[in-house]
């Protein structure tokens, strides 16, 4: 049966009808953001008081410290109170984002109140208020809670420190966890040091003569000066010294395993200086080594030099897999730094005289933030280890310690004052190194997600530049697309949770009107990369490159689809006008979305839930069973109307499509045929985005490629079919009308068959 022929003047129509609904939606959306901007109160204008001054009043005492019957009134200096039982001073209560401000993935702070006593430990945690959406709409917020307060007993004397904790993660959760992590840590130190609990302080400068570190001094040139006059510091081991240690621990374990070498045989035989000194640096490295260690350190960090020989090593071979040198910690009071791989540099060779002949030479750097005053004396702590079983060990540790000799130093007077804390622009250079360090750490961890996720966009890429060449085979096309789809599943989604949301959308739209950070979103790199790839897809591809391979609902519900088609489940087609009337629906929803964030993004985060992504994928369906239903159904519609929400509900597919107009290519090729007469393209299209009249709707398609198998199709596409039975008979008559010349030319030179 022959399909009818459009007019033009109805495309026409049609096509302006589109025009004008795109130029609404744009104007609507344009509409709801200088809304936003003009009229939503940011939060730094809401916070004119500390924090912790709106919410003593809404956590009880007793709630947050057992026993603890009260609290004392807020210090006017600082943003802490008292928290009492019967009448007397237990400790002292805070909110973490009064003194930290990294934010959570929703680009807020969580707010934590803590409570700790004078011994600097934590006697109570409580959390009062979150906007994580993950939280929110995912995991029970009681599993949240019960993990915050699991810190209580923690010592931030230790941690001051440096000492590692183990950190408990909830899966799908990871961002919000270190964040929450990194707050109690972080504030509860300042908040020890600045009232001076167990023992930390806060650095002070006192009236008088202070020192600085001497541009112009000069270092000997030989080693054993150095060593002689302390600019190096040495600390020889033997193996008697060290089995002594362990037979003095009093444990009986350390005496069973001692080491069998001769006791006078050298355990470690280890230097160390601060080579930051200019005079120190250009003496051990020489001019050209310090050049390149100046070229390494920013503005205010300092480095040592360790080096070393014997049978111990400083390093270790840990620091390979964890990044951290756990057999070293500098010290200077009450400050420790543990050095990782991205603060290690090696070195070459050591250009001082009579240098003795050194196994491991090495510089670590000591970053900005842990305030290291270079002029004051510091130890290096080497931490020795011996195994007493299977996977136990026992430790020791051996001191050494530095000083800068006068002759590196030179007095600078300042005024009598004594300053008892920080500069303010000291302070926020701090705050957001903390910052940095924590999502720096993130990317780190995810190192092996972030390369896998590059060669899947590097793959896809490819893939879609040249998609003529992968689309010849039908059978190649449809496993990559099924392999590739099951990758984004398992890896991207089920295991890296790496599912992008509505939510995102919305934390960073409230982000810029409260105010823009990038350390926000740098928290979560797959969900960045992600959303950067896909920023640059738009321009090229359209919204169906995330939609149509990237996303890991997508991917579920497509797979699902094909096991059904396997099972023979029928398939149902929706009749096009009702299928391009729900295309509507998806739009509502994100619009209404997004308006209900104009009023609270809160309640917008919540209703969100419209969005399975979080029970189906982050959760792995381990959530309360009404969610479950809901995302199991969904599924369900699936098996009979492939991508059933992705055609029809999804929000996220829905703001994709309205910037996705912007593309600037158009890679799906068509003939003039497509839409008249022929409509196998349409019939095949996963998501009906193929309109009867032929064109089609890149606001739809998931540029899944089949119809571009079929473009080139011998055995489906009428147009190749016709081109190719049309070359068949050129090539049929070209090859008789050879025959027939070669017949003629035959007769003429063979008289005899012509007679």
């Amino acid at each position: 049966m022959k399909t009818p022929s459009v007019p033009v003047s109805y495309l026409s129509a049609r096509h302006s009808l589109q025009i004008r609904h795109y130029l609404s939606g744009m104007l609507l959306l344009a509409m709801g953001i200088l809304f936003t901007v003009l009229f939503v109160p940011s939060d730094a204008q809401a916070q004119n008081s500390p924090v912790l001054a709106q919410f003593i009043d809404k956590v009880p005492a007793a709630s947050l410290v057992d026993g603890a019957d009260g609290y004392g009134p807020i210090d006017a200096d600082n943003p802490v109170a008292p928290v009492l039982k019967s009448g007397t001073r237990i400790g002292w209560a805070f909110i973490t984002s009064d003194f930290v401000g990294t934010t959570g993935y929703s680009g807020k702070p969580i707010h934590v109140m803590a409570a700790v006593d004078d011994d600097a430990k934590v006697i109570g945690v409580k959390l009062v208020k979150h906007s994580e959406p993950i939280v929110l709409i995912g995991i029970p917020e009681a599993r949240i809670a019960a993990l915050t307060e699991g810190y209580i007993g923690f010592d931030l004397v230790q941690a001051a420190k440096g000492t590692d904790h183990e950190l408990n993660i909830i899966s799908g959760a990871t961002v919000t966890i270190m964040v929450i992590d990194d707050s109690i840590l972080r504030s509860g130190i300042k908040v020890a040091r600045t009232l001076g609990l167990g023992g930390l302080s806060t650095p002070t400068t006192t009236a008088g003569p202070q020192f600085a570190i001497n541009p112009d001094a000069s270092a000997p040139d030989d080693w054993q000066t150095m060593v002689g006059d302390g600019t190096l510091r040495r600390m020889s081991l033997d193996v008697g010294q060290v089995n002594d240690a362990f037979a003095a621990m009093g444990d009986p374990r350390a005496t069973e395993r001692p080491i069998t070498a001769a006791p006078a045989e050298t355990f470690i035989d280890m230097y160390a200086t601060l080579v930051s000194i200019p005079a120190i640096g250009r003496a051990t490295l020489g001019e050209r080594g310090y050049n390149n260690l100046k070229s390494w350190l920013k503005e205010g960090e300092e480095a040592i030099l360790v080096a070393g020989r014997g049978q111990y090593s400083f390093k270790g071979s840990g620091y390979v897999r964890g990044g951290l040198f756990d057999r070293i910690q500098l010290i200077q009071g009450d400050m420790s730094v543990r050095f990782r791989d991205r603060n290690h540099r090696r070195v070459g060779d050591i250009m001082a005289d009579g240098a003795p002949e050194l196994t491991e030479m090495d510089l670590f750097k000591i970053p900005v933030s842990n305030n290291f005053d270079p002029t004051q004396p510091w130890r290096l702590e080497l931490l020795v280890h011996r195994d007493i079983g299977a996977v136990e060990r026992l430790y020791t540790t051996f001191d050494m310690g530095w000083q800068p000799p006068a002759t590196y130093l030179t007095k600078v007077v300042k005024s009598e004052q004594k300053i008892t804390s920080q500069a303010p622009s000291t302070l926020e250079t701090d705050e957001q190194a903390a910052k940095t360090a924590l999502w720096q750490r993130m990317w780190r961890d995810k190192t092996v997600e972030i390369v896998v996720l590059s060669i899947m966009l590097f793959t896809l890429t490819l893939a879609f530049f040249f998609q003529s060449v992968l689309t010849r085979s039908a059978k190649f096309t449809f496993w990559f697309r099924i392999s590739f789809l099951t990758v984004t599943l398992v890896f991207l989604g089920w295991y890296a949770n790496a599912q992008l949301s509505v939510v995102n959308l919305m934390a960073l739209t409230n982000s810029l009107v409260t105010g823009f950070t990038w350390e926000a979103f740098l928290l979560d790199p797959l969900t960045f990369i992600l959303w950067f790839s896909v920023a640059a897809a738009l321009i090229f591809w359209g919204r169906g490159a995330y939609c149509g391979w990237l996303c890991p609902f997508g991917a579920l519900q497509e797979l699902t689809n094909r096991i059904a088609k396997l099972l023979h489940v029928p398939q149902w087609t929706l009749p096009w006008g009702l299928h391009e009337r729900l295309w509507a629906v998806k739009y509502i929803i994100f619009l209404g979305l997004f308006g209900t964030m104009l009023a609270s993004i809160d309640q917008a985060e919540k209703l969100a839930e419209v969005e399975p992504f979080k029970t189906a994928i982050i959760l792995k369906f381990d959530r309360a069973w009404p969610f479950v239903l809901y995302a199991l159904v969904l599924l369900g519609a699936g098996l009979f109307v492939e991508r059933f929400y992705c055609r029809y509900l999804c929000p996220l597919g829905a703001a994709l499509a309205i910037p996705a107009r912007i593309r600037m290519f158009d890679w799906l090729k068509r003939y003039k045929e497509c839409g008249s007469p022929c409509q196998t393209c349409a019939h095949e299209c996963m998501v009906q985005a193929i309109h009867p009249t032929g064109e089609i709707n890149p606001n739809e398609c998931h540029n899944c490629l089949h119809c571009q198998v079929l473009y080139q199709s011998e055995k489906i596409c009428p147009v190749v079919i016709k081109k190719l039975k049309r070359q068949e008979s050129l090539l049929a008559s070209m090859e008789g009308a050879q025959k027939a010349l070669n017949r003629t030319q035959t007769t003429k030179h063979n008289p005899k068959e012509k007679s």
